[in-house]
């Protein structure tokens, strides 16, 4: 269907063709919402998604898998990589300390014939709001956060019956506040165990035009190993130029985005956070994709697609036309920041405006080995779904 755009609206596309910023757009056409992922995130510090990348060192394979990565994304959907908003998105919701807490029960949609051990604990008194819908897409993901007892949960394949509540599978995290943003091992509803809400764009950081944290990235074929801080993997590639889950990749910091002609408002979002942030490789897809949040808790509040008009009549799959994936650098398996160093951002009202690299934070660099393991039960993903298009991604 097509969306007829107001005055409002059209007046906001022309300020940020002329420079003006996403925020502008969100201000001039679309009502306050007041539900949504919480301004600047679920988690702290200790978290692997607030971990600054600016500075850190390449890794001598970066070229080799950066290649690999393009290749993936020139030979699907016109060479676009997906920006998941309306498929396949993150459906998150936030409890309240009235919300009523249910068990989730276990939907076997991988015929494993009984339910897994431990999965139960892992299910058990979830504050699942009443209004919650699953995300749109095969994969049929939820994301519930509960602030009052400081826990996430994700779901995976999520359903809701007559019967109630039931998962394939995810996990529980708990003092999610102070984690480093996975899910104990084997659990979540991510591949590589990390939490997808840590890596999801957010309305609330289009709408300001500045993300301060690291973002997922989904990509096919997959190594058959894993990395920190990945704790698990479904890839099945042994290619030896194969991307493990777990590796973080960034932007060229060094490239002034602003002058990088074709990118979308959203697009040019994204670019600067990947050479602050970065991604993390999170999980095996059919397309090369970055998630963002679900618009249906707000749309049901407003009556209006809180994307529509950040998203300025573009559709999902070409939000990332023209994105620089050649220039992303990948980092030292395991790479992490010992002491994160905090970074300025831009004011949510400010447009954004080309600025110099970051000054270089300092450091401690580990290496760690390519492959970990980690205690826990073997849990195997297979994933064999399709989508028609037009489509964002299949997994």
């Amino acid at each position: 269907m097509t969306r007829r755009r107001p005055v409002a609206l059209l007046t906001a596309a022309i300020l940020t063709v002329l420079g003006g910023s996403v925020a502008a757009i969100a201000a001039s056409s679309t009502p306050t919402p007041t539900v949504g992922m919480p301004a600047g995130g679920i988690f702290g510090a200790a978290s692997v998604w607030d971990q600054p990348v600016s500075a850190a060192p390449v890794a001598p394979t970066s070229a080799a898998m950066v290649k690999d990565l393009v290749a993936h994304i020139s030979d699907r959907y016109g060479g676009v990589a997906a920006f998941n908003a309306h498929s396949f998105p993150n459906a998150f919701y936030t409890a309240t300390t009235g919300t009523p807490t249910v068990d989730v029960g276990f939907n076997d949609c991988q015929n494993k014939g009984a339910e897994p051990a431990g999965l139960a604990a892992q299910f058990a008194g979830v504050p699942i709001p009443a209004d919650a819908v699953p995300a749109a897409g095969t994969d049929s993901e939820l994301s519930v956060w509960s602030p009052s007892t400081d826990q996430l949960w994700e779901l995976w394949e999520a359903r809701h019956t007559a019967q109630g509540w039931s998962a394939c599978w995810g996990g529980r995290i708990d003092h999610a506040s102070t984690s480093m943003g996975a899910f104990p091992a084997g659990y979540g509803a991510s591949a590589s165990g990390l939490a997808e809400s840590g890596g999801t764009v957010e309305l609330s950081e289009i709408r300001a035009g500045v993300i301060d944290h690291a973002l997922t990235l989904d990509i096919p074929d997959t190594a058959t190993d894993y990395v920190s801080p990945a704790n698990r993997t479904d890839g099945g590639d042994t290619d030896p130029t194969a991307i493990p889950e777990g590796t973080r990749l960034r932007l060229d910091p060094t490239i002034d985005v602003d002058a990088i002609p074709g990118l979308t408002p959203i697009g040019r979002i994204i670019a600067h956070t990947a050479q602050t942030y970065g991604f993390i490789v999170t999980d095996s897809s059919g397309a090369v994709a970055v998630t963002g949040e679900s618009g249906v808790e707000q749309q049901a509040q407003t009556g209006v697609d809180p994307w529509a008009a950040l998203e300025l009549g573009v559709p999902d799959y070409q939000i990332l036309q023209d994105f620089p994936w050649s220039d992303l650098q990948a980092l030292p398996a395991g790479w992490t920041a010992t002491a994160p160093t905090p970074v300025t951002t831009a004011s949510s009202s400010s447009p954004i405006t080309s600025t110099p690299p970051p000054a270089a934070p300092t450091v401690t660099v580990t290496a760690v080995a390519p492959t970990v393991t980690v205690p826990g039960p073997t849990v195997t993903v297979t994933d064999a779904h399709t989508c028609t298009l037009p489509c964002t991604i299949t997994r």
